[in-house]
């Protein structure tokens, strides 16, 4: 394989790895802002939204993984190419 194959190779998983760092801070940003919604009821003593909205709030979760696989895959192809 030749160094510039290689290179246009870790440039691709590079910007899959960023692509995967930018859908997780999304998908993060979407699970606080649900969690907000879902908690706000309890502080205003209204009538509390039922258990299914409780499970969107694990968007917190998924995106902060979703972002971490992302940033290890940029390391591992800046690593690779160097």
């Amino acid at each position: 394989m030749s160094n510039e194959t290689q290179a246009n190779s870790a440039s691709d998983e590079s910007n899959s790895g960023d692509r995967l760092v930018r859908a997780g801070v999304l998908v993060f940003f979407v699970g606080a802002l649900a969690t907000l919604v879902t908690v706000a009821p309890l502080f205003l003593h209204t009538t509390p939204f039922p258990p299914v909205a409780y499970a969107v709030c694990m968007l917190m979760g998924v995106g902060f993984l979703i972002a971490g696989v992302g940033v290890v895959r940029s390391v591992r192809s800046d690593r690779g190419a160097a």
